[in-house]
């Protein structure tokens, strides 16, 4: 290691294409981290809410006037070149992914808590490891919340009359969560309903939907009441009183998406959906998925064996990576926008 590294920076809260590659100080491993040396940086919608920082809720937690992560990308898989006092769970040379809280993989290095990582297994890379702790590590929590797949002995007593196994409805399914959603819904023996454009919806089909829409074209009002046990909201944009209306007694609707103003953010949406569910068996459940090392460890376990695929739209070089954020930050972005790992210049 040198003293200083290389790193996609910028100080100030605002678009994309204000990151600037500048060399900063290399990390030093604290008790109970390791250093990485990154490999693959996976970029998702909550690394562009943070660059920008809105809502502004956010800002007293990431940096009141100033992000206190300069640097972003939150999923990264890398190899350990440095372990810290007290480091248990990642050993030097080991290829590691894992979830970064605020950022910080946008750099040649970054320290992590290696309680937070997990090993990559021989057959998968790290290009593919780092597209999972984020978004699918949501869509995984998102069908807990749902119950989709958990106690399916319990549910079946309690509801799904119309129908032998769960339907579940994924509303912004071409997106990074979206994609993984699918599968996952698909892999627990759900049958998946989608909503996404025309132009993704056989890639969708593809990945585990038996039906897609486009509820810009085809409003989901025309589908009858009850018609789920769960409805995975994603892309919001839809009234809550709606999407409830479209699940079954006993079922849900959880909401993933961040949607809201850009003071407040969701927590009026997360009020209001509070209010709605007292009292009614269709419940609505806003998440706040968190990072989770079980479960990225048998989502690399099902990766590994083939039975998910990460849909990557685009790899991006790390001298491209303002660019990739640029992309992000423009929105319809298919699956996973990934950043490699600076080149070797020996």
């Amino acid at each position: 290691m040198t003293d200083m590294m290389p790193a996609w920076v910028r100080e100030t809260y605002g678009p994309a294409d204000g990151f600037r590659l500048e060399h900063i100080p290399m990390p030093v491993p604290r008790r109970g981290e390791v250093v990485l040396r990154v490999e693959a940086t996976a970029l998702s919608a909550g690394d562009v809410r943070l660059m920008l920082g809105d809502p502004l809720l956010v800002r007293p937690v990431f940096g009141l006037t100033r992000p206190k992560h300069p640097v972003r990308g939150m999923e990264v898989a890398g190899t350990v070149v440095a372990v810290g006092e007290n480091a248990i769970g990642a050993e030097l040379g080991e290829r590691v992914v894992g979830e970064l809280v605020g950022g910080g993989g946008l750099a040649s290095h970054v320290a992590v808590p290696a309680a937070r990582l997990v090993p990559i297994p021989p057959d998968v890379s790290s290009v593919t490891a780092a597209t999972l702790p984020v978004s699918a590590g949501t869509a995984w929590q998102a069908l807990d919340r749902a119950s989709i797949g958990i106690h399916s002995e319990l549910r079946a007593d309690r509801r799904r009359s119309a129908h032998a196994v769960p339907r579940v409805l994924v509303i912004g399914a071409s997106g990074g969560v979206g994609t993984f959603a699918v599968q996952l819904a698909a892999l627990r023996g759900a049958e998946v309903w989608a909503t996404c454009g025309e132009r993704n919806a056989r890639l969708v089909e593809h990945l585990g939907a038996v039906r897609t829409l486009d509820h810009r074209r085809s409003p989901l009002s025309a589908l009858p009441a009850g018609h789920f046990d769960a409805v995975i909201d994603i892309a919001g944009g839809i009234g809550l009183r709606e999407l409830q209306r479209l699940v079954a007694p006993g079922g849900s609707v959880v909401l993933v998406t961040g949607d809201g103003g850009h003071v407040l953010g969701p927590i009026p949406r997360m009020l209001k959906a509070a209010i709605l569910s007292v009292g009614s068996s269709r419940r609505i459940r806003p998440l706040a998925a968190t990072p989770r090392p079980e479960i990225l460890a048998k989502l690399l376990e099902l990766t590994a064996e083939g039975r998910i695929t990460p849909v990557i739209e685009h790899e991006y070089g790390f001298d491209q990576a303002s660019a990739a954020l640029a992309h992000l930050e423009a929105g319809h972005t298919v699956g996973k926008v990934v950043v490699r790992a600076v080149e070797s210049r020996e």
